[in-house]
């Protein structure tokens, strides 16, 4: 991989074993209280490869009528997401170097044969703040590029447990999932993997 854009920053082996295990465990009560569905592309509605949900005062949803948004309740359920635990506040409170906490966290599910295309974290209107994104079960190989959807891109491989802070200059490159390597990671029984990513949405 080559250099990253200032701002982008990947801490690899961030989180010990028993710190993963703890967030396995939190997501968990929160996917029981707002379970994970399938969400779809604007447009043509076409399902999304990734399951998702969210916790906090807000979550990121799209599907085929209204498109990519933020909302304060669950897409399926209608309910309120749950709250951010209080870990992973924590985390962003260490890490992010903004002031205020994160709204939402964005949970995806993983199964071996998903990825995710290049694409933009654009939905927020405050890009002061960064992305926290923690990885969660099995390898992945993770793309990222410039500004542009054709500058240059490159890739490299986030293990359980590494955390990447997307910010500064490089706030709004490029990024996505190119495929997931089964077998990686012990921590989730049924494998797949989860990537958790915090996000102020307001200023």
């Amino acid at each position: 991989m080559g250099t990253l854009l200032n701002g982008i920053r990947h801490l690899p082996d961030y989180l010990d074993r028993a710190a993963q295990e703890r967030l396995i465990e939190l997501v968990r009560i929160v996917v029981a209280e707002a379970p994970l569905y399938t969400p779809e592309m604007p447009g043509t509605g076409r399902p999304m490869s990734v399951r998702m949900t969210n916790c906090g005062s807000l979550g990121w949803v799209t599907d085929r009528q209204q498109g990519y948004r933020y909302q304060p309740f669950h897409p399926v359920t209608k309910k309120p997401w749950p709250a951010i635990p209080a870990e992973l506040l924590d985390l962003w409170e260490r890490l992010a170097g903004y002031p205020k906490p994160p709204e939402a966290c964005l949970v995806n599910f993983y199964a071996d044969d998903a990825k995710m295309g290049l694409h933009q974290d654009r939905d927020e209107t405050e890009f002061a703040a960064p992305v926290l994104s923690i990885s969660l079960g099995n390898t992945c190989l993770f793309r990222v590029g410039g500004l542009n959807r054709k500058d240059p891109t490159g890739s490299f491989r986030l293990s359980s447990g590494d955390i990447v802070l997307i910010g500064g200059e490089g706030r709004l490159a490029f990024h996505g999932v190119d495929r997931i390597y089964p077998g990686t990671s012990m921590l989730l029984k049924n494998g797949g993997r989860i990537n958790l990513t915090l996000r102020r949405v307001n200023s």
